[in-house]
């Protein structure tokens, strides 16, 4: 039996952007607001416990995706954690709070005009952070709270000392300098994890015209003519119809939103026709220029004082009682920005740090004495893509990011450059003295930074968990939303998720997601007005 709920907006999706703009939509008691999420609630303790996010891997919180095998990273296949729960990925992500660069959102604005431009964007930022150090940031006290590191381990002070010494500066967090060395500042408030479940949703939650619905897998989108109307999904084993009064917005992010338009038929029609779909909107770009952020780690042994000890009953016990130790880590304690190569106009790698062996894409717990440092990719010349693997709405859509697939070589280039930097930075005498031996990758120490990215990118390299593009916003016709988030072809539809960015930024996607969230609402709202 199919049973039917009535809303003005739903919104498919509770994440990083999700749950913002439900929260946000719903400020207006005028309206009802539905919004479904396919995972459960945030009740799990390792979901607020900030060192703890790793056990949320290949749980129910998990959507759990494995990339096609990358060729590039001897053809294996790369684990892609995503978050199933309220408040999505925000919700098990390593809670670092980098924004991107100022010439990220001039390049979105560029693409989808001066609303999405940095001094729009800027304002955005600072109305919605709430910065516990102000010299930090320029926060006016809003939902999303930003905390310095409690319990940082001494080994990221090591790190951050050693990268002065090696002739790159330090600095402050989101600050004017983008090269600078940072402790990293993190989404947490009193230590504990700060997702917009936490920021958004719970203030949200005894207002009588926000319906949240969890265990709802949205199956596709509803649409009487061009106009959707609604979403069909099955709700804890019941098919249930969800009817839109006045928009439906996919906020699933770069997977999944991508799969529900195609679903829906919206996509390359050739594949939908393919599959036996009936084509509503041609739409080439669906699923199309999927960009994501590389990371390749060399894991150091070292004597005591990482994180190895964080899950002993005196750290826990320091955690529940005061907030403070081991178990507050975000485990990505420290980070700084450079160029590969002297000609860029901007950084297009990040070097992080973490105090601890997250090793194999932290599945098999390491429990020896270890520290990682290594560089990310953070502007990739190479594009992957998101198709359907089947009609079956409970399907894995099929991943491919192309990692390391750019015809000049740009991106490999590019790693094995940060590669180097990462060895120049341990050898300096902050470090040196306290490194022993390489444990990822399990060469010589006296290997060079050829030999070392080798065998990094073939064996151990894996996502920093930033996919994004595969529904781009743009001014041009060929885009798949306009710059107020409307699916182009058809009416009544947006999508307000990562999966927007028309670039990925140079940081981590969690604040951008964020935003468009807030952006978003205030779309809709303005459109709503002007249509009055």
């Amino acid at each position: 039996m199919n049973q039917e709920l009535t809303s003005d907006y739903v919104v498919v999706g509770a994440g990083s952007s999700g749950a913002v703009l439900a929260a946000r939509l719903s400020e207006d008691p005028s309206v009802q607001v539905t919004l479904l999420e396919a995972g459960p609630r945030d009740k799990s303790m390792n979901i607020h416990i900030p060192a703890a996010f790793s056990k949320l891997f290949q749980s129910e919180h998990d959507w759990d995706y494995f990339t096609e095998p990358q060729p590039a990273l001897g053809g294996r296949r790369i684990y892609w954690p995503r978050g199933r729960m309220l408040g999505g990925s925000s919700s098990m992500n390593a809670m670092m709070w980098v924004k991107g660069l100022q010439a990220d959102y001039e390049e979105w604005g560029a693409a989808a005009g001066p609303e999405w431009g940095w001094d729009v964007v800027k304002q955005t930022y600072a109305e919605l952070e709430d910065v516990e150090d102000a010299t930090a940031l320029d926060g006016t006290g809003g939902p999303v709270r930003v905390e310095r590191q409690r319990s940082p381990r001494p080994y990221t002070e090591s790190f951050l000392q050693a990268a002065e010494q090696a002739g790159y500066p330090r600095g402050r967090a989101n600050g004017p300098n983008p090269e600078a060395y940072v402790e990293t500042m993190v989404t947490q408030r009193r230590g504990a994890r700060w997702s917009t479940a936490a920021a958004y949703l719970k203030p949200a939650a005894r207002r009588a015209n926000l319906n949240v619905v969890t265990g709802a897998q949205a199956s596709r989108v509803i649409f009487d003519g061009a106009r959707a109307t609604g979403v069909d999904a099955v709700v804890d084993g019941r098919r249930t119809t969800i009817t839109a009064r006045r928009e439906v917005i996919l906020c699933g992010g770069a997977i999944n939103t991508p799969q529900l338009l195609m679903l829906s038929g919206i996509g390359p029609a050739a594949q939908l026709k393919d599959l036996g779909i009936d084509v509503l909107h041609d739409a080439p770009e669906v699923g199309e220029n999927l960009t994501d952020h590389l990371v390749a780690g060399i894991g150091w042994e070292v004597e005591q004082g990482s994180l190895a000890t964080a899950e002993s009953l005196r750290h826990l016990g320091n955690y529940l009682l005061r907030r403070r130790g081991m178990l507050t880590s975000n485990v990505g304690e420290a980070y700084g920005f450079l160029r590969s190569r002297p000609d860029l106009d901007a950084p297009d790698i990040e070097m992080i740090f973490a105090p601890v062996g997250f090793f194999d894409e932290g599945l098999v717990p390491f429990a020896g004495e270890a520290v990682v440092a290594g560089p990310i990719l953070v502007d990739p010349a190479s594009r992957g893509r998101i198709t359907l693997a089947s009609t079956d709405p409970s399907a894995k859509a099929v991943i491919d990011p192309r990692y390391l697939s750019d015809p000049e070589g740009r991106d490999r280039a590019a790693m094995v450059e940060g590669v180097r930097v990462a060895l120049e930075i341990a050898s300096q005498p902050a470090l040196k003295p306290i490194l022993g031996k390489f444990l990822r990758p399990d060469v010589p120490v006296d290997s060079s930074a050829d030999e070392v990215a080798d065998a990094l990118l073939a064996r151990h390299a894996h996502t920093l968990y930033h996919p994004t593009g595969t529904c781009r916003m743009g001014t041009d016709e060929a885009s798949v939303v306009d710059p107020h988030l409307r699916v182009r072809g058809v009416e009544g539809l947006r999508v307000a998720d990562a999966s927007v960015m028309p670039r990925i930024v140079r940081g981590h996607t969690n604040a951008p997601a964020i935003l468009i969230g807030e952006r978003a609402s205030e779309l809709i709202a303005k459109d709503a007005q002007q249509a009055r």
